[in-house]
């Protein structure tokens, strides 16, 4: 019980380390800069900003 409760405790501290590195060098790299702009660069020139042309597949 006690080696798996380590285990346990060793792999959450694993996965939170791993995720808050991962977010600080999210936020080191500019990945989280200007979220506005980086959402609109979907978007082509055939598809206007604010219009959905997307259609959700019909069955047949």
């Amino acid at each position: 019980m006690t080696a798996g409760f380590l285990l346990l405790i060793g792999g959450l501290v694993f996965l939170s380390g791993s995720a808050l590195f991962a977010f600080y060098w999210s936020v080191k790299d500019g990945q989280l800069d200007n979220l506005g702009e980086a959402a609109k660069t979907i978007f082509d020139d055939g598809e206007p900003i604010g219009a959905a042309t997307d259609k959700f597949p019909s069955r047949k």
